[in-house]
């Protein structure tokens, strides 16, 4: 909460121009704070006379901080098969809990988990909180997040990641709520800082303009979603070791408002560019939504598929789930070859990732060149059928 104290307040009107969310307006000489406010502090830090203070609330407060201890990763498990951002979190969540000198555990819930429970150890983790029961097989938000809530409850993690997928979106923040817990979504960056071993989660913010590092230095466990691909899964070691516990589901938790009548997949869904090995991907610069005809020649030519930037999206030239970038899908191809695209902050957040970035754009200014291992300014329309030709050339 945050609180004001008049009677030190000078009315200088510094909180209300360094409030980013416009929710400080000036009234009669003292600062009145609107129902926009965020609580990020910024007003806080602004106040030379210390007349805005912020409050915590909560059983946070009295937390003993030494008592939460181990780094958790929850593993999307859903139609029988491991979501990839799961081996990417135990990736990072290895480093972290090495770094913090603690066991890294995973906690799988579903049906018929019991072979991917003991991948998970030979992916990083040291114990598999393994949840199975007929009735999870289909994800119940309520239901898996009744689970969570209470195996961190009884463990006390001090740090729990899982993916910002639309299942880890749903209902992790459901699970912050009830611990009290700090939550950070979309992150990019996970660290631990030296000095007191805290998390440090740093995500694209202001529409990816800057990059925001976020803590949480009083409640615990810090919880973060990570996006999708921006961080390395470890190889596979099959003479890893490590205990999978079994945990007993209660009646409670099996009942969910949730009834799952039909599940269906979209005409879209074979679409999944975050798979992709190569990406041609196109932006305005292709003029029109017949420039797409001359990515996809190229793409059949090098065996890729075509994403896109939003731009082209919002014109209705080529379906969201192309799309690349801070609202579209985070990718990390070996090959990116981004034609016609300038290069915005935002879509760069969802492709920087990529080993190898080749960039093709007539304007030699473009912000993508900054980031492109290869650029060639020029006319697409001449210098791709050149590229295809050259291309099949080669291959002969």
């Amino acid at each position: 909460m945050l609180k004001l104290n008049k009677e030190i307040c000078i009315g200088c009107g510094i909180c209300e121009e360094q409030c980013a969310f416009a929710a400080i307006e000036m009234v009669d000489g003292l600062p009145v704070i609107g129902e926009s406010c965020t609580l990020c502090g910024a007003c806080v830090d602004a106040c030379d006379s210390g007349a805005l203070v912020m409050e915590i609330s909560g059983d946070n407060l009295k937390t003993d901080l030494s008592s939460w201890s181990g780094v958790w990763v929850y593993c999307e498990f859903r139609k029988s098969a491991l979501a990839a951002v799961s081996l990417e979190l135990l990736g990072i969540g290895r480093k972290l809990a090495d770094k913090r000198g603690v066991k890294l555990a995973a906690v799988l819930i579903g049906d018929g988990i019991q072979k991917t429970a003991a991948e998970l150890i030979g992916y990083g983790a040291d114990t598999v909180y393994a949840v199975e029961h007929p009735q999870l097989g289909n994800f119940a938000e309520d239901s898996y997040a009744a689970i969570v809530t209470r195996l961190i409850s009884e463990h006390r993690p001090e740090i729990v990641l899982a993916g910002a997928t639309a299942i880890g979106r749903s209902f992790i923040p459901g699970v912050a709520t009830t611990l009290n817990a700090g939550l950070t979504a979309d992150c990019t960056s996970l660290e631990i800082r030296d000095e007191d071993g805290a998390l440090l989660q740093t995500r694209p913010a202001f529409g990816g303009n800057i990059m925001a590092t976020i803590e949480c230095p009083r409640s615990r466990p810090q919880m973060a979603t990570v996006r999708p691909k921006v961080m390395k899964a470890n190889e596979y070691d099959p003479a890893r070791q490590g205990d999978i516990v079994t945990v007993t589901t209660q009646p409670e938790e099996l009942q969910s408002r949730i009834k799952v009548v039909e599940s269906v997949v979209a005409s879209q869904g074979n679409v999944n560019i975050q798979e992709s090995d190569i990406l041609i991907s196109g932006g305005r610069g292709l003029d029109s939504e017949k420039g797409f005809e001359l990515i996809r020649k190229l793409a059949e030519t090098l065996g890729a598929d075509v994403s896109a930037s939003r731009a082209v999206v919002d014109a209705g030239w080529i379906p969201y789930p192309h799309q690349v970038g801070q609202t579209g899908k985070t990718v990390a191809p070996k090959l990116y070859v981004a034609c016609g695209i300038s290069g915005a902050v935002q879509h760069v957040a969802g492709m920087q990732s990529a080993e190898a970035i080749v960039a093709i754009n007539r304007d030699k200014n473009a912000p993508i060149f900054d980031i492109a291992d290869f650029g060639i300014v020029g006319d697409l329309n001449e210098i791709i059928p050149k590229l295809i030709t050259r291309i099949e050339e080669q291959r002969k």
